[in-house]
């Protein structure tokens, strides 16, 4: 035997096998090709963690006195469902010369196949030699170039270091904190289980907090000031900039509080000159966006076509691996190789083909044009989520299917589009000593933007009226003076789109300054996987409510959040973790350091947890209702604890 293939899904093992020597002979769970080669797979997860009983029997039962639990030896179990197929891996990675590993093209990929090369003992001779085959695109064209470039499997170690480091961080964190809080919550009387995890806590805690804001938001009236400044046949709106003396009577905001103040104002401006102080004109451009990351699409999807997270990632796997339409959908990434651009004909052709939808903006499309999309510097092992150069016919995909596909389409179809060019203009007037500004922004060019809708085209735009070319020194008369009453709205209610952006761009909701900087480049709250699945777990375990587009929490889930520690309900600690994370797998920080800081925390929130009464918060919550006919509920003791 010369190769043996490890792939992570059986959809990319046939992929692989599909370009490889022919007569190919099927069998349980691999596949015998024409050279000798052999492809396996495995079926996502072969392995998880253990159970804390594995451990130790005692911790079957959940007691406070057993905590904190911290494994000495880690340890993996096959899954019930993939025992047969790590039997099949197992015998074939022992008969196998070489070996090539074939996970997907991330963090969580890297170490999925190696955790399986480690438990199955393949030999150091043999592990040092084994090689990456990165794949993207399941189309053969792209499986064969992937063949031609694979790496050695070394240089993504630290890759898998990290995701391992994350893994048995989220089951110590997670399951000790779960029990501790869910054993809490049953002395109050609550019988459900109150999930805890480093992820998935911040994100409540978003939610809760938001809805805080909302519940004891009092609004309060506020006003504007615009002087109305004939010009030909057109007023001029100039909105008054008040001066550092009228501070007292704004708020932090720069609103004025103060309806007398602004009376006088419009009082002393009637009927005086107007001169011109300040004038500017010019022309500004605004270039596509990036193609899609996950998280972007998701975004993108829940504000257009109501989707949840979990929908799009699903819809994305089809097309990935059903239709092989689009690149693979978990990436992080929003950058292209360069190598791709030579493709970018035929991925025109092919997206025409797919989407009738899309024929005009694909006729459009300037494919010699080369957006800031490609660069080889911020691609590594996966790339933006773009159309394949594989064609299907528009009825064979679903709804859902079409409408990812156009968005991901028509994002891609952009970077072949010049930039929308807009002209922007300014004026500020002195009014009696006071300043007036006018400001106006008029789309001159849509470029890239006539591949929006017609509301989406316009929704960038000021619509402030237009403002003349005047220049400097020119004196006008102020007509009158005009008072706009306005009450302060409160924040509004988080929604799937809106989650999803606070979980990406979290540096926004940390309270550590120092973090918030280093935070803005960073993936933020979970990876591109796991987002969509945290928030799921949040509606299964009714600590989430949704009500029309909008996410709530429950009782119980605010219940959590007001007994937990303060710094566990905030995303500084998990952004933190992320940072270090990151390091770990850029080689700039080491695995014992992380595991032993974070051993020493949980031990310290434990011996918080143990010596605490039930907090208020968690005293007569009403427990969670199942649905007839559904899974009876089970006991706490039974239930199995989140990881995120």
């Amino acid at each position: 035997m010369s190769r043996l293939f490890i792939a992570e899904k059986p959809s990319l093992g046939r992929a692989i096998a599909a370009v490889l020597p022919r007569p190919h002979k099927n069998n349980n769970g691999y596949i015998e090709t024409g050279n000798g080669d052999i492809v396996t797979w495995c079926i996502g997860h072969l392995l998880e963690q253990v159970e804390p009983d594995a451990y130790d029997e005692k911790y079957k039962k959940w007691n406070m006195v057993d905590l904190p639990i911290l494994p000495e030896q880690w340890q993996l179990t096959p899954r019930k469902s993939a025992k047969q197929q790590l039997s099949v891996v197992r015998k074939l990675a022992k008969q196998a010369t070489d070996i090539v590993h074939a996970g997907d093209p991330d963090r969580e990929g890297q170490l999925l196949v190696d955790e399986v090369i480690d438990y199955v003992k393949v030999s150091a001779t043999k592990k040092a030699k084994i090689q990456r085959l990165l794949i993207s695109d399941l189309n053969p064209s792209a499986v064969k170039r992937a063949l031609s470039a694979m790496r050695s499997n070394r240089d993504f170690i630290p890759l898998s270091v990290s995701a391992l480091a994350r893994s048995r961080a989220d089951w110590l964190y997670g399951m000790n904190m779960t029990r501790a809080y869910t054993l809490l919550g049953q002395k109050g009387g609550y019988k459900g289980v109150l999930s805890v995890g480093r992820v998935q806590t911040p994100v409540l805690g978003l939610v809760t907090r938001r809805d805080d804001e909302i519940a004891n938001f009092v609004p309060k009236p506020f006003y504007e000031v615009f002087a109305l400044i004939p010009y030909q046949d057109n007023d001029i709106r100039a909105r008054w900039k008040p001066s550092p003396a009228c501070e007292p009577h704004q708020d932090e905001d720069g609103r004025i509080l103060n309806r007398k103040l602004c009376e006088n104002v419009v009082a002393r401006i009637k009927g005086q000159p107007a001169e011109v102080t300040e004038s500017e004109r010019k022309e500004t451009r605004q270039s596509a966006p990036l193609p899609y990351s996950l998280s972007a699409l998701q975004i993108d999807a829940a504000k257009r076509f109501n989707m949840s997270a979990a929908d799009v990632l699903a819809t994305c796997q089809a097309l990935y691996e059903k239709h092989k339409v689009i690149t693979y959908p978990r990436s992080d990434s929003r950058y292209l190789p360069v190598e791709h651009f030579k493709q970018a004909n035929d991925v025109c052709k092919a997206i025409k083909t797919t989407s009738t939808e899309l024929s005009q903006a694909c006729e459009g499309a300037n494919t010699s044009l080369k957006s800031k999309a490609w660069n080889d510097k911020k691609v590594d092992a996966h790339h933006a989520i773009i159309p394949t150069p594989k064609g299907v016919n528009p009825a064979s995909l679903s709804g859902g299917e079409a409408k990812i596909y156009q968005l991901i389409a028509r994002q891609y179809l952009m970077q072949f589009y010049p930039a929308a060019i807009y002209s922007e203009a300014k004026l500020v007037f002195t009014i009696t000593g006071g300043t007036f500004i006018a400001k106006g922004r008029q789309l001159m060019n849509a470029g890239w933007r006539e591949l929006l809708g017609r509301d989406d085209k316009n929704k960038d735009d000021d619509l402030a009226d237009k403002v003349p070319p005047l220049e400097k020194g020119t004196v006008l008369t102020c007509r009158e003076g005009e008072i706009k009453d306005k009450m302060t709205e409160p924040p509004k209610a988080f929604t799937e789109a809106t989650l999803l952006q606070a979980m990406t761009g979290i540096g926004r909701f940390v309270s550590d300054a120092s973090l918030k900087k280093i935070l803005r480049d960073t993936d933020g709250l979970g990876t591109e996987a796991t987002r969509a699945g945290i928030i799921e777990i949040l509606f299964k375990r009714q600590l989430l409510k949704r009500e029309g587009k909008n996410i709530h929490a429950t009782d119980a889930g605010r219940g959590l959040i007001y007994a937990l520690p303060t710094e566990s309900t905030y995303p500084d600690m998990t952004a933190h973790w992320e940072h270090q994370l990151q390091d770990m797998a850029d080689k700039k920080c080491a695995y014992k350091p992380f595991m032993d800081a974070l051993q020493l925390q949980v031990s310290t929130l434990m011996d918080k947890v143990k010596t605490s009464d039930v907090p208020p918060s968690l005293r007569a919550l009403k427990s969670p209702e199942f649905k007839k006919g559904g899974t009876k509920k089970r006991k706490y003791t039974k239930r199995k604890t989140t990881k995120r």
